[in-house]
């Protein structure tokens, strides 16, 4: 029987700490290949330019304990403001909504989850464009006070016959790059988000489906109050790597980059089935996620 259910909210602490720890350990893994890829290009002689630097030892082992506590403590910012972004936006919004089939899930529908998702997005990037405005307008602005910046420009004009700005133009331009990064980047990442999105459902919904469906396994708590138990591994990860394969299909062909699709469904497939086994494994320990259906 198929029953929609919308996701009202999501319960932070569960979230956010399963979202680190899982990320955490992708971390170390990612770390522990990084090390061994080290190693065997220290062993091959690949770069002879290193001469008795030990290159596993001076960039591996840092990794190992860098890469997994830069992951945890990143993704516990992302997940957490992320979750709690989601709970604010969906009595304005609506939540994301499923259509499932037991723990199949049969369909996405495509406004809900992309509208949703495109605006938590913007606002990251208005947050990111923020952040980068802070950086450069006082720099730009700096340049511009110089009396240096003025010869120098000059220069360069005289050189090159081409118009360079001035020092006063330095000062309009920190203000027009500032006003990019924080109304325009917001605009762009909402806009190219959603089609992203969209296409991501439409896919998963009317090719995906025909292969194979994410397994989500849901158990009541009480009320409206239900929690992950279990995510099937081998029919999600093969779900959501041909949703990318079909994305990495179409962003190849604008790019020219028509072996995306083929990487695109091995990284998605591998980091997939890890997450669900992860979750799998650590949900009876750290705790499942939790989230209220109706």
């Amino acid at each position: 029987m198929v029953d929609i259910k919308e996701i009202k909210s999501i319960k932070l602490t569960p979230f956010t700490r399963m979202s680190a720890v899982i990320y955490g350990i992708l971390g170390l893994i990612a770390a522990l290949f990084m090390l061994i890829g080290l190693g065997i290009v220290q062993v091959a002689g690949i770069v002879p330019e290193l001469g008795d630097f030990n290159i596993a030892t001076g960039f591996g082992v840092p990794l190992i304990i860098l890469l997994p506590i830069g992951a945890f403590f990143t993704t516990i910012v992302v997940s957490f403001f992320s979750a709690m972004l989601y709970n604010i936006l969906v009595p304005r919004l609506g939540g994301i909504e499923l259509e499932l089939d037991g723990k199949e899930v049969l369909k996405i529908p495509v406004v809900p989850f992309s509208l949703i998702t495109s605006a938590i997005g913007a606002i990251w990037a208005f947050i990111a464009g923020l952040v980068i405005a802070a950086v450069i307008s006082p720099i730009l602005s700096l340049i511009s006070t110089l009396p240096q910046a003025t010869n120098i420009t000059t220069n360069i004009t005289a050189a090159t016959g081409s118009s360079m700005p001035t020092g006063a133009e330095f000062g309009m331009e920190s203000v027009f790059v500032s006003l990019v990064l924080i109304i325009g980047l917001p605009i762009l990442a909402f806009v190219f988000g959603f089609i992203w999105n969209a296409l991501f459902a439409l896919f998963y919904n009317y090719i995906v489906t025909r292969v194979a469906k994410i397994n989500l396994e849901f158990s009541q708590i009480s009320g409206t109050l239900h929690e992950l138990k279990h995510v099937p591994v081998l029919q999600t990860a093969l779900a959501v790597a041909l949703v990318f394969t079909l994305l990495g299909l179409i962003s190849g062909i604008m790019s020219r980059n028509y072996g995306e699709f083929i990487s695109n469904f091995i990284t998605y497939f591998i980091e997939t089935a890890l997450m669900a086994i992860l979750y799998n494994y650590l949900a009876p320990k750290i705790g499942s996620i939790k989230l209220n259906l109706e």
